[in-house]
């Protein structure tokens, strides 16, 4: 049998298959396996795309070497989506292969010198084994090494370790009946007094072995050197047993069920989908609900109906902070046939619950983007909650989005996908509204309250309380209300840090990043200064670097500088800051939300994470404190950006019994975004943001291409933009649009320097194989120290 290989090695020149006979020994070779080939002088790990019986190659084909996991990883589903994939997003089929498993189960390679002669084995630099190549750096080694290889004294071989390890618990078993354990026990002798303790448990609980070593020590107050002598002694067998790391361990599901009735709308929404389960068809639903419309439960109801079809389901939400809230709705609905996956559980976790859901021992997979990849068979529903997130879009290689390949798994699976949002994206209600998707409307809200009350302030006339122009007096006033009540408050910056640039009034200077065209952001917590692009840190200056004035000030706001004047005007409040920085350890954002819902706090102030999709029956006011940050940005979907924040922010007030109340603070109180998110009057601006893009040829009316150019020499990355130009510009035609090369936004991030090329177009042929061209074009300038990128629908065109 031959075997069809996707090897480990991302260039153009590999971006093949490679056919290996499969030796007879080898006899678990399958579809979505991972193997250890040979390739050249190397082995290397790839995946097996195809099995044949025969090969129209004349020559010896080399044997495979290693199947890696006793079940293949990916199932042949996803094998075949990679091909699918790398074509429509232009990446290597290998990056998306890669993609589609947990990092941990990535390959890790090690170049190590392995002595040949008797002599050689003797040398101090091999101690006995093999020397690892990645760890010399020693000039006099290095020489050494070279003339050994030259002598014919030492061979270089290339290794692939699997870095994905089990996790194994020790469990001990009995060896005696119960009369022959007393029998021991009463021949003991007086002083072996953990022995005593160890044997009177197995006599006392002896249908309660075996038993896991840990439950032995910790119950029974013994070292593990009791254990041991016991197995030394006949008592015990000690075996090894893999356990799952189970990263839902901490959700505890409510002691009552609550049994939700749906109203009306929220029943002909499921009557729709629930019928497309059982038909099996691959219909897509936008199932389009104001904030607190109970979108959530209809999503659940159509989960039990898969369930119940003996089918799997798959939700995606966009943020890990929303993983948690979900996470234990749906725990709490369907118990341990849950998985979870999502950046913010450990290598293990995710190995583990990789395998459960591949091994079928999981019926419900809840994550965020990636989890699109989950290897679940016979889905019966996608969910994509919050579909107009800009997360669900991969912004490095390979830039898939998430709801493109839920659509490319709906036709396998001949299953519906259901988009949900209280502000679909442009482009998904365009579809609906011709018919390509099926428009589902949730109008009012599940608790029958009517939506809460949106003021605004304008911060050009507005009075400031304290001196940091960040809080009005209004909304400082409401704030004090509320926590009076015993209420609580959501505060909504989109900004991170204290300050957002250092100036020098002397002489004007702002301290930029070395590496990046962007300032760098004061931190007071840690006491630095920080570059959000490149991660660059240094100490806060006391003088100016250009000129040496203490005349230097720190502009600008953020959550931390928010957080500490809310401090001094209510000293009071319990406040508890939710961002990136509060949020880089594990299991951070169910501690903050859990610790918010249990009341331990009267404000949670945080970015755009606190946003969406959570649900605080106490909190009745929601604060932004600038809805501009979004709104200044020199992109062409900054508004519809600005819509969706305001108006999913908004939704966070009022969920409950009590009336909610929401302030918007703005320099652009009349800007159509900021007016239509106050009314939460989702129709009209979709009708004025699709006028504005129609004027300006933008999607849904027109597709877009972004290519983007970097290099560590500017004038290189320019060349380089223009010759491409020039290339597509020789090729398309009216109406096709070509902009640029221009400078990104944010013209250096990490001493690259970024220039870019957008394409627009409406129906374009010859752009397809075109694009596949400077794909296969880009490694060759690669060898230039040129970096060439093309995004397909990209989100952000900056």
């Amino acid at each position: 049998m031959i075997a069809q290989v996707s090897v480990d090695v991302a260039a153009k020149q590999t971006d093949r298959v490679f056919e290996y006979h499969i030796p007879q020994e080898l006899t678990d070779v399958a579809v979505g396996s991972r193997v250890v080939v040979p390739f050249g002088r190397r082995k290397v790990q790839g995946f097996v795309v195809g099995i044949s019986k025969t090969t129209s190659y004349t020559g010896k084909l080399k044997d495979l070497l290693v199947v890696v996991d006793e079940l293949p990883p990916l199932t042949p589903e996803l094998i075949t989506l990679s091909k699918t994939l790398a074509d429509k997003i232009f990446a290597y089929r290998i990056t998306i292969l890669q993609s589609m498993l947990p990092r941990v189960m990535r390959a890790n390679y090690r170049k190590i010198l392995v002595p040949i002669t008797e002599e050689a084995k003797k040398l101090k630099i091999f101690k006995g084994e093999p020397l690892d190549l990645n760890e010399v750096s020693n000039l006099n080694t290095i020489i050494e090494i070279k003339k050994l290889i030259k002598n014919n004294q030492a061979k270089i071989e290339y290794l692939v370790e699997n870095k994905a390890k089990k996790k194994q618990i020790a469990i001990y078993l009995l060896t005696k009946t119960k009369a022959e354990y007393q029998q021991i026990l009463k021949g003991l002798r007086k002083t072996a007094k953990k022995q005593q303790v160890l044997l009177d448990n197995i006599v006392k609980n002896y249908h309660e072995y075996p038993k896991l070593g840990s439950k032995i020590v910790s119950e029974l107050d013994v070292s593990s050197s009791v254990l041991r002598a016991a197995v030394k002694k006949g008592w015990l067998v000690k075996k090894e047993q893999e356990m799952y790391r189970d990263p839902l361990k901490d959700f505890e599901p409510r002691k009552k069920k609550i049994q939700i009735k749906l109203n009306s709308e929220q029943t002909h929404a499921l009557n729709s989908i629930g019928k497309s389960i059982q038909k099996r068809e691959a219909k897509t639903f936008l199932l389009e609900g104001i904030t607190g419309s109970g979108k959530t439960e209809v999503y659940l109801h159509a989960i039990s109906i898969a369930l119940e079809q003996k089918r799997n389901a798959l939700m995606l939400v966009p943020e890990i902070s929303l993983t948690p809230q979900m996470v234990k709705q749906v725990k709490e609905r369907f118990g341990d046939n849950v998985a979870v996956l999502h950046s913010g559980l450990s290598e293990g976790e995710k190995y583990d619950e990789w395998r459960r859901i591949r091994r079928g021992e999981a019926q419900v997979v809840v994550g965020a983007r990636s989890a699109i990849f989950a290897p679940l068979k016979n889905i019966g529903l996608i969910v994509i909650d919050e579909e107009h997130e800009s997360s669900y879009k991969q912004n490095d290689t390979p830039r898939y989005h998430a709801r493109d390949v839920a659509l490319l798994r709906s036709k396998f699976h001949k299953c519906p996908v259901v988009l949900g949002s209280a502000t679909p994206s442009l482009a998904s209600r365009a579809r609906a509204q011709k018919g390509r998707y099926e428009l589902l409307l949730l109008t009012k809200r599940a608790n029958q309250k009517a939506l809460p009350k949106v003021d605004l302030i304008d911060l050009k006339t507005v009075e400031f309380a304290g001196a940091q122009f960040d809080l009005s007096i209004p909304l400082v006033d409401a704030i004090k209300e509320k926590i009076a009540k015993k209420e609580q408050v959501i505060l909504l910056l989109n900004r991170r840090g204290f300050a957002s640039f250092m100036l020098c009034r002397n002489c004007g200077f702002v301290l930029k990043c070395p590496n990046c065209d962007i300032s760098l952001t004061l931190h007071k917590d840690t006491q630095q200064m920080q570059c959000h692009y490149c991660g660059h840190k240094e100490p806060i200056p006391r003088r100016c670097p250009n000129c040496q004035s203490e005349k230097i000030r720190f502009l600008g706001t953020g959550t931390q500088k928010v957080q500490e004047e809310l401090e001094n005007l209510l000293p009071e409040a319990k406040i508890l800051r939710m961002d990136v920085d509060t949020t880089r350890r594990k299991g951070s954002y169910k501690k903050i939300l859990d610790s918010f819902g249990d009341h331990q706090a009267d404000i949670l102030l945080g970015t755009q994470m606190i946003a969406k999709g959570l649900d605080f029956p106490n909190v009745t006011l929601v604060g932004v404190i600038n809805a501009d940050t979004a709104l200044s940005l020199p992109d062409f979907n900054s508004s519809e950006k600005t819509f969706d924040l305001l108006t999913q922010v908004s939704g966070r007030a009022g969920r409950a019994e009590k009336t909610g109340r929401v302030m918007i603070q703005t320099y652009n109180p009349d800007n159509y975004a900021i007016k239509l998110a106050q009314s939460q009057d989702y129709e009209s601006f979709y009708q004025k943001e699709m006028r504005v893009r129609f004027q300006g040829n933008y999607p849904p009316f027109f597709y877009t291409t972004l290519i983007t150019i970097t290099s560590k020499n500017e004038q290189s990355a320019a060349k380089e933009a223009f010759v491409i130009k020039r290339k597509l510009m020789r090729h398309l035609h009216a109406p096709t649009i070509i902009l640029g090369p221009t400078p990104s936004s944010v013209a250096k991030i990490k001493n690259q320097y970024y220039y870019q090329i957008l394409v627009k177009y409406k129906h374009e042929p010859k752009l397809h194989d075109l694009l596949h061209q400077i794909q296969d074009d880009a490694q060759l300038a690669q060898k230039r120290g040129l970096n060439i990128y093309i995004d397909n629908e990209p989100e952000r065109i900056m």
